[in-house]
């Protein structure tokens, strides 16, 4: 099997909690695809669960409610892995303490103060935020769109640039492993699948999402990571699997923030 194809059943089965194929191997090439792709693979995951938001406000379900329902759902079908990387990130981050008892605090597991604000803040605008987008015309698209985006932190996580903070975990394993201009590339793409998927959607069917706000989703949502993972640097020496599942939740939140504005 070949790297490609591993890469994807990677991706999968980390970022999601749905069945599927096993990788037959898991390398630095393998990894560099998973990280890279992850946004893609899991999009057909965050359109199902866009579109049944889009249904309940169909349905007269109040937007702020089917808002939380796909956040929910999204949890629910990625392990709310990265939930629990944004929690510990916050708790690890917030301590105050030196980047060993900070490493430290992030590998216990349990949830103290700051990940419980980090949590309730981040994923009840992304619910606040989601519920807008399912209340436009055609929204739901971009809700879609912009919850598969958040994955695209992965790729700057893991970009050459920047190291691991422990010899060993998730962080380790794929530190490291995206090329700097791949992570251009990636960015640039999906800058331009937005602004086109808006004018299209705009045009043909009289979507509500200007291709302004888009840009500036992807714009906020880069400024979220890149910040997130400069502090991670800075205080732990690097990335560690806690940091990935938090810059996606983040990234996720500042694109969804930027398809607000009209």
């Amino acid at each position: 099997m070949g790297t490609f194809s591993n890469g994807l059943r990677l991706a999968w089965g980390t970022l999601t909690a749905l069945p599927g194929p096993a990788p037959t191997r898991v390398d630095r090439p393998v990894a560099r695809v998973a990280m890279s792709l992850g946004w893609l693979v899991v999009l057909p995951v965050m359109g199902v669960t866009a579109a049944a938001g889009w249904g309940l406000v169909l349905l007269g379900v109040p937007a702020l409610a089917a808002g939380l329902v796909v956040v929910g759902l999204v949890q629910f079908a990625t392990k709310s892995i990265h939930a629990d990387g944004l929690a510990d990130t916050a708790d690890g981050l917030g301590s105050g303490r030196p980047a060993e008892k900070a490493l430290e605090i992030m590998r216990r597991g349990d949830v103290g103060p700051m990940g419980v604000v980090a949590l309730v803040l981040v994923l009840g605008l992304q619910a606040v935020l989601v519920g807008d987008l399912l209340a436009r015309p055609w929204g739901w698209v971009f809700a879609a769109l912009a919850l598969a985006a958040g994955r695209l932190a992965l790729a700057s996580a893991c970009s050459t640039r920047l190291p691991s903070a422990r010899p060993d975990g998730l962080g380790a394993a794929v530190a490291g492993s995206v090329p700097s201009w791949l992570v251009t590339v990636l960015h640039l793409a999906l800058f331009l699948v937005g602004m086109i998927l808006s004018d299209v959607l705009r045009t043909v069917v009289g979507a509500d999402v200007p291709r302004h706000a888009w840009a500036w989703g992807l714009v906020m949502g880069l400024g979220l990571t890149t910040v997130t993972l400069g502090l991670a640097v800075r205080k732990l020496g690097g990335i560690t699997g806690d940091v990935l599942g938090a810059v996606v939740e983040l990234m996720t939140v500042g694109v969804l923030l930027g398809l607000a504005i009209r």
